[in-house]
């Protein structure tokens, strides 16, 4: 796993032994003098990690990374402050500044590399879902890096695993000052627990009794409700090598005894504000997968969608041996109504409409606005006598009931005409069916609407 490291320190020696270290794990490793420069590269998406000084001449280390976290370009690269100042106030106003993790030298090989390799994953990841959410910014939804930039990191949902009494009531009040905290102090509960409960964190006590917090940690990763979710782990200062474990197996970030009380909150919306950023990422993948595969105004399937999935659905049937009906709706004069009440009253039928025909279908049945006031519905494993019914029962749906416009201050009549078929032809073209099923609709329309019209293969 390699990634592009940038090294941000004034003294070269420094630069160099860092550049040594990083490069022997074979990572790639690039340099900067100054807090400007520094920010220049990064905007140029030219590194996955920054390795950052704090005593610089130009700007501190600290006002560099408020600036990179601050910024919607730059915001979501891993920042390690790696410098001499050692006073737990220093570290807290790295925290503070946004930084992912505050490392005193001189610094472990070992605990580096750790911390590098995990901040890695963690960028890879986050660059996925970056990538594949530029579709949604082409089809016109928000992109999610403002609000992470304006995000306090507060007000989130955290659940605490601790079996200590004297610990877990400690870090429940300072956490309980931000954040809404549940404490789970029963190990074998926990996993349970957080599945549940649609957390935005989970700390987890490695110290815990007859239980190894490790293997919790393992089991959330594993687990598809809780993958996501960052683990903060806390643990004796003499159980490095386990939390360096830990850090291997997916756990976020950690925190050695005693807990400073700062460092716990500061730890803890970093977490937060990373996780949020994550999930409306995923939202707006998946948003913009429904978004291109939906029609906005009914909820429907598209006509996209149904091309596609007609052919998958056609072809199950000729392989099975299953009849496929399929059936053509057009709403009657629906010109008229937009005339006489306006596109806002055809809107709320089509609308209402949609809502008809999904409360008169089964859930493995395809229902699809075709275009305009035309829709379509596709029925596996139904012959066209079972169609025909169905058919008619909608039919029935739409002309009973009024249709509710302008608010419900006004009720209209509406009906439909319907052109039914099926698939009976082993390896038929589904385009012939959509034509049989058009020309079917056709002669209802000419023979006066509000009714079905079936066309046999």
């Amino acid at each position: 796993m390699s990634a592009r490291i940038l090294v941000v320190d004034d003294v070269p020696a420094n630069v160099k032994l860092l550049e040594a270290r990083l490069s022997a794990e074979y990572f790639d490793v690039m340099t900067a003098s100054n807090g400007t420069e520094a920010l220049v590269l990064a905007r140029r998406a030219e590194c996955d990690i920054i390795l950052l000084d704090v005593m610089m001449p130009d700007m501190d280390g600290f006002e560099v990374c408020r600036r990179l976290k601050t910024d919607p370009a730059t915001h979501h690269i891993p920042v390690v402050m790696v410098t001499a100042l050692d006073s737990p106030s220093d570290r807290n106003r790295g925290l503070e500044a946004g930084a992912d993790d505050f490392l005193t030298k001189p610094v472990s090989d070992v605990v580096l590399i750790a911390r590098v390799r995990s901040l890695t994953r963690l960028k890879m990841m986050t660059d996925e879902l970056r990538m594949r959410a530029i579709t949604s910014l082409e089809i016109g939804m928000q992109a999610p890096e403002r609000t992470a930039v304006a995000d306090t990191g507060k007000g989130g949902r955290i659940l605490l695993v601790d079996d200590r009494e004297s610990s877990y009531e400690r870090l429940a009040t300072i956490l309980a000052a931000e954040h809404t905290v549940d404490v789970e102090p029963n190990p074998t509960e926990a996993l349970f627990h957080a599945a549940e409960g649609n957390y935005d964190l989970l700390i987890v006590s490695l110290d815990l009794n007859n239980f190894d917090g490790l293997r919790l940690c393992s089991q959330a990763r594993s687990l598809e409700r809780t993958r996501h979710v960052p683990i903060l782990a806390i643990a004796e200062a003499e159980n490095s090598t386990r939390l360096l474990r830990g850090l291997e197996i997916g756990v976020n970030d950690y925190l050695l005894r005693p807990i400073d009380k700062t460092e716990l909150l500061a730890r803890a919306r970093t977490q937060i504000r990373r996780r949020r950023y994550t999930d409306h990422l995923r939202d707006n993948v998946q948003n913009s997968i429904e978004m291109a595969i939906t029609d906005a105004l009914t909820g429907l399937h598209n006509r996209r969608y149904m091309e596609s999935h007609l052919a998958t659905l056609a072809e199950q049937a000729s392989t099975r041996g299953k009849p496929l009906a399929l059936m053509i709706l057009d709403i009657d004069y629906f010109k008229s109504i937009n005339d006489n009440y306006g596109h806002d009253a055809g809107d709320d039928v089509l609308r209402e409409f949609a809502v008809r025909v999904r409360k008169s279908i089964r859930g493995i049945d395809l229902a699809c606005r075709y275009g305009g006031e035309e829709f379509v519905i596709v029925m596996p494993e139904t012959d066209l006598h079972v169609a025909g019914m169905v058919a008619e029962r909608l039919r029935r749906s739409i002309a009973g009931e009024p249709f509710a416009v302008h608010k419900g201050t006004k009720r209209i009549e509406v009906t439909i005409s319907i052109g039914l078929t099926t698939l009976e032809q082993k390896g038929e073209a589904v385009a012939d069916v959509l034509k049989r099923a058009d020309t079917a609709l056709y002669r209802a329309k000419h023979d006066g609407r509000n009714r079905v019209v079936s066309q046999a293969a």
